[in-house]
């Protein structure tokens, strides 16, 4: 693949190229360094403006905590109605986005790279690629119409992320979900980073149910567990609850981690809750020294 030299193609291991920020202490007196740097580029700027505008990415945009610039591909098209789309080759129907503008938008605005295209055929993006992005500068290009140009894919971008099986008229609502879900990882952005430990998919399970005030609302009563101020059984009991939840909803992540550990099934029979056999995902099945399928002992409350 043709690409500017410094580039990765590979959205777990983004490139550290753009703003330097290793060893800058964002504390110390003076402007503050961001710790992200992020580029969008989309047709419908506005949009994404209104967005990240608001909620903690806008405080952390107004701090200085991210740098997210949002370029219009539109101010590097040519000609009088700055156009950037063309009918497919071969016909069929829709408007494919045209190669001219997306290059000159790159050359013009000299995103930070890798540079990745939203697209049905990209990754499947989840919170560990978030984690890994939020560790270094990274550009995101909104397609729209019936899609883009190939030769985008093939000779401009560094990888491609899709953010599930379903199709959007445009990379706009993809492009927020992910800047959104990386932003949150940034220390800072969240001002309790403990909850940001302890949201779903995180440790590799959904997030244990929450409550808040009234204790008691229309009948339905908080777990006794949570008001007994026993710190102990409370991280227990969510530890079960997690899991529970997990296997009832989302197996499938269970099998991703080596199934159950010993620990883990006593923990969910201390609870009440049955202990189901988990079908694991055939390379990620932990294997003893015999070779046997052996989930290793995870840290429990």
């Amino acid at each position: 693949m043709d690409r500017p030299a410094g580039t990765s193609g590979d959205a777990g291991e983004p490139a550290r190229t753009g703003p330097e920020r290793a060893g800058a202490d964002p504390e110390a007196p003076g402007p503050r360094l961001p710790r992200l740097a992020v580029a969008i580029l989309t047709i419908f700027p506005d949009v994404v403006e209104s967005y990240i505008g608001a909620s903690v990415i806008g405080r952390a945009r107004r701090t200085g905590l991210l740098d997210i610039a949002v370029h219009d591909l539109r101010d590097a098209a040519s000609g009088p109605h700055r156009s950037v789309d063309d009918a497919p080759f071969g016909g069929g129907a829709g408007m494919v986005l045209a190669p001219e503008p997306v290059f000159a938008a790159v050359e013009l605005f000299a995103p930070p790279r890798p540079l990745f295209l939203l697209s049905p055929a990209g990754r499947r993006f989840d919170q560990s690629m978030a984690q890994r992005l939020a560790g270094a500068p990274f550009s995101l290009l909104c397609g729209r119409y019936e899609g883009v140009d190939q030769r985008v894919a093939d000779h401009l971008v560094d990888g491609e992320i899709s953010i599930g099986d379903y199709v959007l008229a445009g990379g706009e609502l993809a492009a927020l979900v992910v800047v959104e879900a990386v932003a949150r990882l940034v220390p800072g952005v969240v001002g309790n980073e403990a909850s940001v430990a302890d949201d779903s998919f995180t440790t590799g399970l959904l997030e244990y149910p929450q409550y808040t005030r009234p204790a008691d609302f229309r009948g339905m009563a908080v777990p006794d567990v949570l008001r007994s101020g026993d710190h102990g059984r409370i991280a227990r009991w969510r530890a079960a609850q997690a899991l529970h939840r997990t296997l009832e909803r989302r197996p499938d992540l269970v099998g991703a981690r080596g199934g159950l550990t010993a620990g883990e099934s006593r923990l969910l029979r201390e609870h009440g809750y049955p202990v189901p056999v988990v079908e694991l995902s055939g390379a990620d099945r932990p294997r003893s020294s015999t070779g046997e399928v052996a989930p290793e002992e995870r840290d429990l409350p």
